[in-house]
Formats: C-alpha cells, sequence, structure tokens
C-alpha cells in the first residue's frame, strides 16, 4: 500500500492485520475465519492477535448499526465511501462505541493513519472529525489518555463489550445488526422474543465447546489449567471456561476436539440413527464430510464400519484427509459432488450435512448477514434437495439419512424435506423423539438435555435447534428411512 514507513509503524500490529481482513472480507476475497487463521496472524504476538480477532469479529457483527451511526455524523450522509475509509470508519467507531479500555485517542488517531496510508490522505480531516463526534457522544473523549494499555483488555472484557446496548448504551439494540429482511422473517416463524434472542446470541462471541473423545482426557486437561464445565447436552461435551485447549498434548493428540455442542449433537444423532437399524451398521456414507468433525464421530460410534467421506473441494478435500488419515483403510476420502453420487443401494447409514446458508452460525461467521439475500434461498434449495435423493438413493432398503443444516431457514430445512418425500425416492421421515430417548439410556445424552431438546422438536419430529435457546449454534435435523 503507499505511504511512508513512519505512517505504517504508527498502526499497531493488531489494528493493521484486522484493517486488511475487513478489507479482504468487504471486497468478497475470502472468510473472515479463513483470514483469521492465516499466518500473518498467527504470527502476531498473542494479545494483538487477541486484539485483532475481536475487532475484525465485533466490526462486522455490528457494521449495519455502526453504518447508521457513522452516516448521521457525516457532513454528506449521503456521500459514497471508498471501502478503505469505510472500514477505517467502522474500526474506529466499533473501538470507541464498544470497547470500554481501548484508549480512545488510539482508536481515533490510528483509524486516521490507516486512511492515510491506504492512500486516501484527502479523507483523514473527515474521519477525523467523524469520530471525534462519536467519542463525544459516548463521553469518551479523545483528548483522554487512559493509563490502561489497549493490551490489557481481557477477554471477558471483549465478550462484555460486545453484548451491546444492554451495558454500555452506546448502539442501537442486537436487532439492529441484522437486515430488516432476516429480522422480519425470524419473527414470522418463530415469534419476537425468538428473534430476539437469535439476534443476541449472535452479537456475543460463541461458548467455545470441545469433544471429548478420550474420557482421560479430561483430567491431562484440568492438569494443565484448562477449567471445563458439564455440556449442556452431551455427556462427552464440555465449555471451556479458560485455559487454550489448543496448546495441550491432548488437542494435539486428537483426544479432544474443538466443536459446537450442536455439530456433536447433530453427528450423535446420525450415529444413533444407524445403530437403531435391525442389522448390524457395516458402510455409511458422509456426503458433504469437511471439516470432518461428524465423521469422526460417527467412526467412534461405529468402529467396525467402513465410511466414505465425500467433499466437492479439493482443497477441503486434502485437509479432510489430513484430519482422517489415523482412522486408515476404515474411510475413503473421494473428490465428489454429492449430487452425483453413483452408489445405489449401498449404504447402511448417510450424513447429508449440506451446504447451506449458515444462518444458524452468525455469532462465528458476522458477514454471512451482509452478503446472503432472500433470491439465495431457493437456490440454496435446490441443490440440497439434489444431495438429499441423492443419500437417499445411496442407501438399502430399510437404511436411514440424517439430513441437516446449521441453517435457520425453512425453505433449507422442512420444506426441502417435504419436496424429496413428495418426489421420492420412496421414503418416510422419522421422529426423532425415538432416538433422543436411546440416547439417553445409552448415556450419550444427559437426562437434562433429553428433555430439552423435546421441546426442540418440530411437529413431523424433526430437531431444530435455534442460536440463544440451549447455547449451541444453530442447527435443523431430520431422519428419514428408504422404503423402496
Amino acid at each position: 500500500m503507499p505511504g511512508s514507513d513512519s505512517a505504517m509503524a504508527a498502526v499497531s500490529p493488531a489494528r493493521n492485520a484486522a484493517f486488511r481482513i475487513l478489507l479482504a472480507v468487504e471486497r468478497g476475497e475470502a472468510h473472515s475465519d479463513d483470514l483469521l487463521r492465516a499466518k500473518s496472524v498467527d504470527a502476531l504476538a498473542s494479545a494483538d492477535r487477541n486484539l485483532a480477532t475481536t475487532l475484525v469479529l465485533g466490526v462486522l457483527r455490528w457494521q449495519i448499526a455502526l453504518d447508521q451511526r457513522i452516516k448521521k455524523n457525516l457532513a454528506k450522509p449521503n456521500a459514497k465511501l471508498d471501502p478503505e475509509v469505510r472500514i477505517a470508519l467502522r474500526l474506529g467507531a466499533f473501538q470507541l462505541l464498544h470497547l470500554d479500555r481501548i484508549p480512545a485517542h488510539a482508536a481515533l488517531d490510528e483509524s486516521v493513519e490507516l486512511v492515510k496510508r491506504a492512500g486516501h490522505r484527502f479523507a483523514a480531516g473527515m474521519v477525523n472529525a467523524v469520530l471525534r463526534k462519536l467519542a463525544a457522544s459516548t463521553q469518551k473523549a479523545p483528548e483522554w489518555k487512559e493509563h490502561q494499555d489497549e493490551h490489557e483488555v481481557s477477554e471477558h472484557d471483549f465478550s462484555r463489550a460486545e453484548k451491546g446496548q444492554e451495558e454500555s448504551g452506546a448502539l442501537a439494540p442486537e436487532t439492529d445488526a441484522y437486515p430488516a429482511w432476516l429480522l422480519d422473517r425470524w419473527t414470522r416463524h418463530y415469534g419476537s422474543d425468538a428473534a430476539c434472542s437469535i439476534c443476541r446470541h449472535g452479537q456475543q462471541q460463541p461458548a467455545l465447546s470441545i469433544r471429548l473423545s478420550d474420557p482421560a482426557a479430561e483430567v491431562e486437561l484440568h492438569a494443565q489449567g484448562i477449567e471445563l464445565a458439564p455440556g449442556a447436552l452431551l455427556a462427552s461435551a464440555r465449555a471451556v471456561l479458560s485455559g487454550d485447549v489448543t496448546a495441550t498434548a491432548a488437542f494435539r493428540a486428537g483426544r479432544t476436539r474443538i466443536q459446537d455442542e450442536g455439530s456433536q449433537l447433530i453427528a450423535e444423532i446420525a450415529a444413533c440413527a444407524g445403530a437403531n437399524l435391525l442389522q448390524k451398521t457395516k458402510s455409511i456414507i458422509d456426503a458433504c464430510a469437511a471439516p470432518g468433525g461428524k465423521t469422526l464421530i460417527l467412526a467412534e460410534r461405529h468402529p467396525e464400519a467402513r465410511i466414505l467421506a465425500c467433499e466437492a473441494s479439493p482443497q477441503r478435500l486434502a485437509q479432510l484427509k489430513e484430519r482422517l488419515t489415523f482412522l486408515g483403510e476404515r474411510i475413503e476420502c473421494r473428490l465428489a459432488d454429492a449430487t452425483a453420487l453413483k452408489e445405489d443401494g449401498t449404504f447402511d447409514l448417510a450424513l447429508a450435512d449440506v451446504p447451506c446458508s449458515g444462518t444458524g452460525t452468525l455469532g462465528r461467521n458476522p458477514e454471512i448477514r451482509h452478503r446472503l439475500q432472500a433470491a439465495d434461498l431457493p437456490r440454496q434449495a435446490e441443490r440440497q434437495q439434489a444431495i438429499l435423493r441423492a443419500a437417499l438413493r445411496g442407501v438399502r432398503p430399510g437404511g436411514r439419512v440424517v439430513y441437516s443444516t446449521c441453517s435457520l431457514e425453512p425453505e433449507e430445512n422442512e420444506q426441502v424435506v417435504a419436496a424429496v418425500l413428495a418426489a421420492g425416492p420412496a421414503a418416510r421421515q422419522l421422529s426423532i423423539q425415538g432416538l433422543l430417548e436411546k440416547m439417553r439410556q445409552a448415556g450419550t445424552l444427559t437426562a437434562e438435555g433429553a428433555a430439552q431438546l423435546t421441546h426442540c422438536l418440530t411437529a413431523e419430529g424433526a430437531l431444530r435447534l435455534l442460536p440463544g435457546a440451549l447455547g449451541t449454534d444453530g442447527f435443523f435435523a431430520a431422519v428419514l428411512e428408504r422404503v423402496d
């Protein structure tokens, strides 16, 4: 980028990294999740890495509300801003309005420097003026020289700051951070209280959950200073309260894995659907397997079964193979489009965890709300129906298919299932209620978890997890059985 070395030096590594990532997301070049795991971010000091992550995710979560506040303070509210100027303004506004322990002068001065360094010196005065107005409106005047360093901001402060107006009073309520069309449809489908809960959940850093593939790993993690709490639903799930799980030997050896508890639950339901068959499950297909967390649970629950793990992306397939290589010949990782599978009547069990809009994961993937359009949902549904039809063809008569998404949208969930059942091949939908009871009896599902999940069943017996209800991401799952 144009600019002098001195200007570069005036911007902290965390803000510089956040600016670059947000600009790439704004241009549609990559996803924030991938960029935050890049080598350039990993190379940052821990404090800078934490701050950069908070800035990126915070700006993306609050972008709609931030833009409204910025627009009100522009001399020409309808002026078209260059991407670099927009990003610098959002970064500064988020810090001023949401991060109480960030010095105001640091947020303001470095946002101005970022604009200059990006070659927009003409806009520096405007950025300075807008951010000073925002600082004044929050009584966080730039001339205050706080003694606390920005790197003293703790993880607790990050999560608290992102809760929004309830604590800081600085920005609009959480619902103002979402496109009106999404909020309207959630209100229509689930009611206003549930819609508000979905929005609140999406504005907070998601809880870190792990799976204990080896129960002994819990003692090992505790000995290394990792503080855990029981999962909300599953006996093998734990919530991480403090400590870096990724730095432990148990994590490196695969004895514990990071995975949302809702995601674990979907795989456990699929495994139970297979175990519920009259004959032993010998063959399983995971039609959309990457990144492989659910595949691993299927392998754990069915240690004698052979598993075909399909993935349409060569890059994701390579990552999947690396993750599953320790399972040896039990797993075949295949580059394949799930809609074009040729197998017919081959498998006992299929998991079709299909690509979807991802509206159940907005806390982890906040930029989805800025990219998704209502017109995308019917297009997604066409492919989802094709995958589900292929999965049903792939199982033998009496075999079962678990269809799942991390979407909240009926077009991608129950409407897909209904359309496929209406068109064939011959199949019927089974209620998940019976599987939940079997999982409770087996000790896979806690008694409290089983009771809570009973209230998450649809009239057809599918499972719908709404974000904010049980502390998980949003998921949908339905079980189908081939009958011809």
